[in-house]
């Protein structure tokens, strides 16, 4: 221990039977021939016998009280293996707070060393960087998950490839020989929702309500008036609209939407077989009828109209809409793991987690804020890059591939605002505010003003004022290595390169809180529910899209679908990523990182506002034939865990 007025000698932690039993707390008497002083850090070391292998050991905290009575409190919270932990214990400082040389020099050094510690690296040109590590055992124990976890997630892969190789399904490259086979995929795996997809994925009200509620509610916004690229006439359209309505009419009243996948125009799709496949940037016209339905009544697969591009309708034959919604879904499927869940949540995630842990102390009040929703993020994406997004992962197997893929998130980066990523400003500028049965729109408004007013209450208790802002550097420096690194220094985007006042930082905390907890959640937890029944959210089509009407049957639908060995493939990925596992932390701060009161009772005050969301989501969702609880606190990861 370190005083104003000295250190104590070093001290080995044993008490007489078992110290450091898993969940357990340990009392120790630490003694000093002289006054510490006022107590100022706490050095840590685990010096495992040499004969023993290495193994590491969990510290939640360390509390100290001193022969005059104080405490002093000193999280940790991460993995000790050989070597010095130094903690730092009392009230969050910023660095222009500092007032003892001691730990000025301290901060200095520490923060030295986490700039060699994490860096930067390029992952494709005109997207985010990452973290420099390559693989998962050389993350520093600060940020690394347990061996369970990662024990559990290649239990679920073993355990799911073994049924499936079992089954002869796991390297097949049969086609289906019916839509019915596919309900085999899994014995062991089910869920009501999966269920439900299964028998209703063909419905048109299914298909609309997955545009709101599905896994990709950024899919849509309502239309005024049509592109010029999307020649429907009313004649078109009327059988589908309110008796005696009009398309002119239905779209004054706002009850026209529009899903226009025009970002993947142009991309080059993967080989397969030797030739290309075909990805169509596709435009879906939405109408919302009387009964609080969102309906499908047009669909053009390509961006240029021609005779060789027809406008599909519910009029036309079953297999003919069918297939031209599985091509809109395809889209729409690749842009959902691609970018709103890849890029939008897991890798800007990255970027706020590796600038927050190069530029923050562990004792500035925004590190010990933001960590607990950063803790699992290096792990799973260094992970992910290989097994799900590298050349060789999972998502390869798409429409798009790899190179496809990076070129559909190099474009949307580009185009990304600061707006679109806060929902309130989202959900305007889309004409989404009232549109009925949007339950993403309606929780997710109400977690965004949970937390903005948690993070108001932080802040402002940090930064009475707007010059301690603009002088704290390291908040600015955050700052500075998002817009850098996350943004590419794209002012377009309106994301700031620095604050200059308070306000600013509350919308920008609650933003990135929201994202890595709430968004997240949204986007990633019901894939098994949606993709497991892969006609649902097929991400890859093999053959081309209709190009006339009335040449298709259910055996087009077949030789359309992945084959067996690549739905499988597919299935096994969403099971992987969509299962809860033992070490997942509920949204709401349950490590003690906080001495002070006063944030402490504003977490209490946050964890209650949760609980009551909770409370009314479940209510809301008892008589819905489909319940909606992705985003019910209690099921919302407090960091990207998966």
């Amino acid at each position: 221990m370190f005083g104003t007025e000295g250190q104590s000698e070093r001290t080995e932690l044993d008490n007489y039977g078992i110290d450091f039993v898993a969940g357990k707390t340990g009392t120790y008497t630490v003694s000093t021939n002289r006054s510490l002083g006022k107590l100022l850090l706490v050095k840590v070391e685990k010096d495992p016998y040499s004969y023993l292998p290495e193994n590491e050991w969990y510290l939640s905290k360390i509390v100290v009280t001193t022969p005059e009575g104080e405490d002093m409190f000193f999280p940790c919270y991460r993995w000790i293996s050989r070597g010095e932990v130094e903690l730092r214990g009392g009230r969050a400082l910023k660095g222009f707070e500092e007032d003892h040389h001691l730990l000025i020099e301290h901060r200095k050094e520490e923060l030295k060393v986490k700039k060699s510690l994490y860096r930067w690296e390029v992952l494709a040109e005109g997207l985010s960087d990452i973290n420099h590590f390559h693989n998962v055992f050389q993350l520093p124990a600060e940020i690394r998950i347990p061996l369970s976890k990662a024990s559990e997630i290649d239990f679920v892969k073993l355990q799911s490839g073994i049924e499936l190789k079992l089954k002869g399904m796991l390297e097949s490259t049969q086609k289906w020989e019916s839509i019915e086979e596919m309900k085999n995929i899994f014995w062991w795996k089910k869920t009501p929702m999966s269920d439900y997809v299964a028998e209703h994925w063909q419905d048109d009200d299914f298909f609309g309500y997955q545009f709101l509620n599905g896994l990709n509610p950024n899919g849509i916004k309502r239309c005024s008036e049509l592109p010029p690229n999307f020649p429907v006439t009313e004649e078109m359209v009327k059988p589908f609209l309110k008796k005696g309505s009009s398309l002119q009419e239905e779209m004054k009243k706002g009850n026209i939407f529009l899903s226009d996948q025009k970002k993947m125009d142009g991309i080059t799709p993967r080989a397969y077989d030797g030739e290309p496949l075909h990805v169509t940037a596709g435009l879906c016209l939405f109408y919302m009828n009387p009964e609080n339905k969102l309906m499908p009544i047009a669909i053009q697969l390509h961006q240029q109209p021609s005779e060789r591009n027809p406008i599909f309708l519910p009029s036309d034959s079953k297999t003919d809409w069918l297939l031209a919604k599985m091509f809109i879904k395809n889209a729409d499927t690749m842009d959902h793991e691609a970018v709103q869940h890849l890029m939008k949540t897991h890798f800007l995630a990255e970027v706020f987690a590796v600038a927050a842990l190069r530029s923050f102390s562990v004792i500035h009040p925004f590190y010990k804020l933001l960590i607990p929703h950063f803790y699992t993020t290096l792990y799973i994406n260094t992970a992910g890059r290989k097994d799900l997004f590298g050349p060789e992962g999972a998502l390869s197997i798409s429409s798009l591939g790899y190179n496809g893929l990076t070129e559909l998130m190099r474009r949307n980066l580009s185009e990304t605002t600061y707006s679109s990523l806060c929902l309130p400003e989202n959900i305007t500028a889309r004409g989404l505010d009232s549109i009925p049965n949007f339950y993403y729109r309606d929780d997710g408004l109400k977690l965004w003003n949970i937390i903005n007013r948690f993070v108001k209450a932080v802040v402002e208790y940090y930064y009475p004022s707007d010059g301690e802002v603009r002088k704290d550097t390291e908040l600015q420096d955050w700052m500075k290595e998002i817009f850098t690194h996350g943004f590419l220094e794209n002012k377009a985007s309106g994301i700031p390169a620095g604050f200059q006042t308070v306000k600013e930082v509350i919308k920008f905390i609650t933003m990135v809180i929201f994202t890595v907890t709430v968004q997240h959640a949204a986007v990633n937890n019901g894939q098994f529910d949606y993709f497991s029944w892969v006609p649902n959210g097929p991400i890859l089509l093999r053959r081309p899209p209709p190009s006339t009407k009335g040449q298709s049957s259910m055996e087009t639908i077949l030789e359309t679908l992945p084959n067996v060995g690549e739905t499988v493939k597919f299935a096994v990925l969403v099971c992987v990523l969509s299962t809860t596992y033992s070490d997942r932390v509920p949204m709401g701060y349950p490590e003690e990182r906080f001495q002070e009161a006063a944030p402490k009772k504003m977490i209490k005050e946050f964890q209650a506002e949760l609980s009551d969301l909770s409370k009314a989501i479940s209510t809301r969702n008892l008589p819905l034939e489909i319940p909606y609880s992705y985003l019910d606190p209690p099921l919302i990861e407090n960091s990207i865990g998966i």
